[in-house]
């Protein structure tokens, strides 16, 4: 039997994967010319959220799973502002946009929440 690795374990991996699909969907139709430039960089920030999430899960200390974890929530604020950008640009939808933003908020929300346990678990354990 195959063990789950940590971050396979959380609801959070789910939405993650969920936007990472949808960034992917919504850059499908950017210009030729955002393909090493909005498109790229809202793709490698993406990827970037659930490649964090796993490598920080399997680090030992609070210290390291918080920092990779925050790297995660960086990568979300740089999406964000990608996100705009491709929407005053024209290249996506004003109704594109506000559901990527929902999207966001809640992979947000539940990654903070995945800190504030880390860290309150942490300090249990001390």
């Amino acid at each position: 039997m195959e063990r789950l690795k940590p971050h396979k374990k959380l609801d959070l991996w789910g939405k993650i994967i969920d936007l990472v699909v949808f960034l992917y969907e919504i850059t499908k139709p950017l210009p030729r010319e955002e393909e090493f430039g909005l498109k790229a960089q809202i793709r490698r920030a993406g990827v970037s959220v659930p490649s964090n999430v796993s490598e920080g899960l399997t680090r030992k200390t609070k210290k390291d799973k918080t920092h990779f974890l925050n790297m995660a929530q960086s990568s979300l604020s740089e999406i964000d502002a990608q996100i705009e950008v491709s929407r005053r640009l024209g290249f996506i939808s004003k109704a594109t946009e506000v559901e990527a933003n929902e999207r966001l908020s809640t992979v947000e929300m539940m990654l903070s929440g995945l800190v504030r346990s880390i860290s309150s678990r942490e300090a249990a354990n001390h």
